[in-house]
């Protein structure tokens, strides 16, 4: 099985057409998939100083470009996350000065001064994230996800802290073990990144830093050939699910929920207002995250009510 990795520390910190790829894989190869973490793997102590840490733009190293042969511009990429496992015994989370849901940012100005910087180190074991053993509470249960995935867009390079309609760093839970991640191919090798791994998060990524991890993954890709798609789908033994990230936060979940009554017409006949009107009814919605330079929804749409085939 193929091990795929960026060589010494040449991580990808946009996603975009420009760079060669670190490998190429064939259409329903499996192989396995090593990231770091959000701050490259830096952080092993609460006594760290975040700020010399985060030096922007170099933040949210992504492994790839990974060519995969065959895509072409107008396929959809389809990546089944097998796996993933932590490589180190500790996650890592922090609030970072102009970094958040409810502080003053860069994008956000107010004359409040910036909230201080703080690490913590989370221990992980047997399947638990522990928060803070000053706390008596519950384990946190390890459920790890990739928060950023994507594919190249066809000429813009983008930070790997932005989500968009190539995916990106959209902070959804769902792009985890288990799940298919359906992604426009805008390219040829279609431009696979993946990285920012998290061991927990809850919605909303509120405070701007979920459980940091690196990882080791094991994925499958499949190219759908001519299967034009806007924007990233996701698909559970539950849902179906669609993304959208925009500014501001209702714009995200217009086009996600937009891009869940098309794909019901196109793949499941159900007529397209009658769609709408169905959503209204079963959907649910996630707030993946309300801190990046976009904000991202996804909108989840059960299986149970897709038409039974006859």
């Amino acid at each position: 099985m193929q091990h795929v990795k960026n060589k010494n520390g040449d991580w990808a910190y946009v996603i975009g057409p420009y760079k060669q790829p670190v490998a190429k894989v064939d259409s329903g190869e499996t192989f396995v998939v090593e990231t770091m973490d959000a701050f490259e793997n830096r952080i092993d102590s609460v006594d760290v100083d975040i700020a010399k840490i985060i030096q922007m733009p170099f933040v949210n190293p992504l492994t790839g470009p990974i060519h995969v042969n065959g895509a072409e511009k107008g396929d959809t990429l389809c990546v089944t996350i097998h796996s993933i496992k932590c490589t180190r015994d500790y996650g890592v989370s922090a609030l970072i000065p102009e970094f958040g849901g409810l502080c003053s940012t860069v994008f956000t100005r107010t004359l409040n001064p910036p909230l201080p910087a703080r690490v913590m180190i989370h221990p992980i074991n047997d399947g638990e994230v522990i928060f803070s053993e000053e706390l008596n509470i519950p384990a946190i249960p390890y459920e790890p996800f990739y928060g950023t995935i994507g594919t190249a867009p066809e000429l813009e390079a983008i930070s790997s802290l932005s989500p968009g309609f190539h995916g990106g760093n959209m902070d959804a839970a769902d792009v985890c073990p288990g799940n298919k991640i359906f992604l426009p191919v805008k390219i040829p090798g279609a431009g696979l990144f993946i990285g920012d791994g998290h061991a927990a998060q809850g919605d909303a990524e509120v405070c701007g830093v979920a459980t940091e991890i690196p990882t080791q993954g094991v994925l499958t890709v499949d190219v759908i050939k001519n299967s034009n798609i806007n924007s990233p789908r996701i698909e559970s033994s539950d849902y179906i699910m669609t993304v959208g990230s925009a500014k501001p936060m209702e714009d995200a979940a217009r086009i996600a929920f937009y891009e869940l009554v098309m794909w019901l017409e196109s793949e499941y006949g159900i007529e397209k207002l009658m769609a709408y009107q169905l959503c209204s009814q079963v959907a649910r919605v996630r707030l993946a995250n309300m801190v990046d330079i976009l904000y991202s929804v996804v909108a989840k749409f059960p299986k149970t009510y897709l038409p039974r085939l006859v």
